[in-house]
């Protein structure tokens, strides 16, 4: 992948865990990698066709001056969000903070903190099936976009479905969306959940009926279990109102465990049901 360095850009700030490290000042120095492709601009001449170094380091100085922080990591956390989402375009970025004046009363060089961000391309199936439902699911998708740290890429249709396992209840209104988010895979689940709360879902019924529903169904192409999570979501491949709209938006992506495509594992859903209906 192409880069773009920044290495070392001097800025002067009020960043430590002592107050007088917060009165004083003192000098950090920062560098940044940004990845991007850089052959647009290779081939045009054009900085329009680039990501522009110098208003990066702009962001960067202006960010570092106009904040206070006791930790670097926090820092160095701060400013690989604000340049990512100033640039879009960047796939991910190598920030390095290094504190040379750093009080540790030893004789060093410097004491530094390199992280690597990057935007996570993240699979959400969204349901409801009680009240206005395609309200539901269009206020869903804004609360979405109002998150700082997310951008919502690409939407299926919406799609009526039959309810699955309690079946005593309305039709259901369907989607898939691409997003793609700064935030964590427990982060994004947090967000989730307060998403759910602000629309007021209930979870009275296992399978029942509710006002929305958000799942993840693939985060990137990791493989997570845990309390809270499992990630692919353990039903995607067995539920049509999941893969149809899914197929609408991302035919190719592929499940990480069964190392199939959503377009392979819809055409084995119907397939096995088409078989058991004759």
């Amino acid at each position: 992948m192409d880069k773009i360095c920044i290495k070392r850009l001097e800025v002067f700030a009020r960043h430590g865990a002592l107050p007088e490290e917060n009165v004083l000042g003192q000098k950090f120095l920062i560098s940044a990698t940004l990845y991007c492709s850089t052959r647009k601009a290779g081939l045009s001449d054009e900085l329009g066709d680039s990501v522009n170094y110098a208003e990066v380091s702009r962001i960067i100085k202006e960010s570092t001056e106009g904040h206070m922080f006791k930790l670097i990591e926090r820092l160095a956390e701060y400013l690989a969000g604000k340049v990512l989402l100033a640039y879009p375009q960047l796939e991910k970025v190598d920030i390095e903070v290094e504190k040379p004046w750093a009080p540790v009363l030893l004789p060093l060089e410097t004491v530094s903190v390199k992280i690597t961000r990057a935007w996570n391309r993240v699979y959400l199936s969204i349901g409801s099936n009680l009240g206005e439902k395609e309200e539901n699911l269009c206020q869903a998708i804004r609360l979405l976009e109002e998150d700082t740290e997310t951008l919502v890429v690409r939407q299926s249709s919406f799609i009526e479905t039959e309810p699955v396992g309690y079946t005593e209840q309305d039709k259901f209104l369907n989607a898939a969306l691409e997003i793609q988010t700064l935030r964590s895979p427990e982060q994004l689940l947090d967000l989730i959940g307060t998403i759910e709360q602000t629309l007021k879902r209930e979870r009275l019924v296992h399978w029942g009926p509710r006002t929305i529903d958000l799942d993840i169904l693939l985060f990137n192409d990791e493989i997570i279990q845990s309390d809270r999570l499992t990630i692919p979501h353990i039903e995607m491949a067995n539920r049509m109102f999941v893969l149809e709209p899914l197929c609408e938006i991302a035919p190719y992506a592929v499940h990480p465990v069964l190392h199939k495509t959503v377009l392979e594992m819809r055409n084995v859903f119907q397939s096995l049901h088409t078989n058991l209906r004759k």
